[in-house]
């Protein structure tokens, strides 16, 4: 008969912890010495037990984890040779960005084995019209196919309507209402409100709120979409843990709200790294940048994830970018065999305590959100962009002050490193409201300023030489 070997060690409870670590501080301070506060109103606390987590979280397995590899189209013949050859070496799934409606479907995947491909598809414009050629080119392929249509983040991204508020409803709704074949047609953006500086709490608060504006568009006058599922797009930042948990309480948090409505609990998850702490400068960084993000991706349960080239900000479109973004997920899935385990977070107090603060906090915003009129309603006086604001400047602070650190940015940069020549557009975010019906929300990378900085220098003395 088998024995438990801990049968033999008695509980420790807690506090019997927190008294031998205060004696082995000496008189300092507990509290200011192992409690660490966030910019998201969190404490973290030095250790976590069974008591801080009160109730477990029943997530559904998820499906296993695709390799998402993004692509831009601009020319439907180079694109599919393209994705052809990204699908050979590894990629599960394609993210094609749509820039024309020039753009043939049947050129674009002539020659692809359709029949239970996932593919993702964003555009550059709202057409009606080219939706219903993707449905007729669709129809009976049985291809899984995500359309992300999201008139609000376009909104929120450049200051416009792709149309005018009624007519892009109007389309949109006509869409989800005729499309029952496609696996997804609305996407929310929750990407643009990290690299635009938001919190966490916000990021989920108002991925939340976003997505509410779609349900009552969806919902109207006592209808239910019994198929419908959004995809979120999310982009993971660089505490690793934190990212974990937002993920998780972002399953969590849809599923409370869709089940008001009546409709299915569960949601499509795309993540791709965060564009907010990539650098110009010792850029070989951003592969460590973006291999700990695709793992929080991962860990975290999201669906589908895309990684993308270390080399982004300042390189066109490179073979040898994305086959170094390809294989760190690969590397991921095969070597360190992060697709063998559903909910790999689970059980892990600190992750399921950081799931439920933020679950909790976001669930606040959002209820403000909606007691002061909703989503659009803040968006288009400017609310959600002054908010988003505060807090990316808190952030920015922490950088300017060197207390959040990035590596050969600024720390350990290496004044050898010079940039100029290597630039092939410009790396630097567009700033300009001109022309727009609201306040767009930029995304802004921390380290821009100090870089502009290092690249006058370096102009100067090319001058001088």
């Amino acid at each position: 008969m088998k024995e438990s070997l801990f049968q033999e060690f008695p509980d420790v409870p807690a506090e019997q912890w927190k008294d031998q670590i205060k004696q082995d501080l000496k008189g300092a301070s507990y509290d200011e010495k192992l409690i660490f506060r966030s910019l998201d109103g969190i404490a973290v606390q030095p250790f976590y037990t069974s008591a801080d987590v009160k109730d477990h979280m029943q997530l559904p397995p998820p499906l296993p984890w695709r390799i998402c590899e993004k692509i831009n189209v601009t020319s439907a013949g180079e694109s599919n040779t393209q994705a052809a050859k990204a699908l050979q070496k590894g990629a599960e799934s394609l993210w094609l960005h749509i820039s024309s409606e020039d753009v043939e479907p049947d050129v674009l995947f002539e020659g692809f084995n359709l029949e239970n491909l996932q593919v993702h598809l964003s555009f550059s414009f709202f057409s009606p019209d080219y939706v219903e050629r993707l449905k007729s080119y669709f129809k009976n392929k049985n291809t899984e196919v995500y359309l992300q249509l999201d008139v609000l983040g376009n909104l929120a991204v450049t200051g416009k309507w792709f149309f005018d508020q009624k007519r892009d409803f109007k389309v949109l709704k006509s869409v989800t209402e005729t499309t029952p074949y496609f696996a997804s047609t609305v996407s929310v953006n929750s990407d643009l409100y990290q690299n635009a500086g938001a919190s966490i709490p916000q990021q989920l608060a108002f991925s939340l709120a976003h997505v509410n504006e779609y349900l009552n568009l969806v919902c109207q006058k006592g209808e239910k979409q019994d198929q419908f599922q959004p995809q979120f797009i999310l982009a993971t930042g660089s505490n690793y843990f934190f990212e974990i948990a937002k993920i998780r309480a972002l399953r969590l948090l849809y599923a409370s709200l869709a089940k008001e409505y009546g409709l299915p609990e569960t949601c499509f998850i795309l993540a791709q790294p965060s564009q907010r702490d990539k650098t110009l400068y010792d850029y070989n960084v951003n592969l460590l940048r973006s291999t700990t993000q695709c793992m929080s991706a991962v860990l975290g349960g999201a669906d589908a994830v895309s990684n993308q080239p270390y080399d982004l900000l300042f390189h066109k479109d490179s073979s040898f970018g994305r086959r170094i973004a390809r294989n760190q997920l690969l590397v991921m899935k095969h070597e360190a065999y992060f697709d063998k385990v559903a909910n790999p977070a689970d059980g892990a107090y600190y992750i399921e305590h950081l799931t439920h603060e933020f679950a909790g906090k976001a669930l606040e915003i959002f209820k403000q959100i909606e007691e002061e009129g909703g989503f659009l309603e803040l968006l288009l006086k400017g609310e959600l962009q002054k908010r988003i604001k505060v807090s990316a400047q808190k952030e920015q602070q922490l950088f300017d002050e060197g207390k959040l650190v990035l590596i050969g940015t600024n720390k350990f940069e290496n004044s050898q490193d010079l940039m100029t020549q290597e630039l092939e557009f410009d790396p630097f975010a567009k700033t300009s409201s001109e022309d727009t019906l609201i306040e767009p929300l930029f995304p802004v990378r921390l380290s821009e300023k100090l870089e502009q900085e290092r690249l006058k220098k370096e102009q100067g003395i090319l001058t001088e030489s």
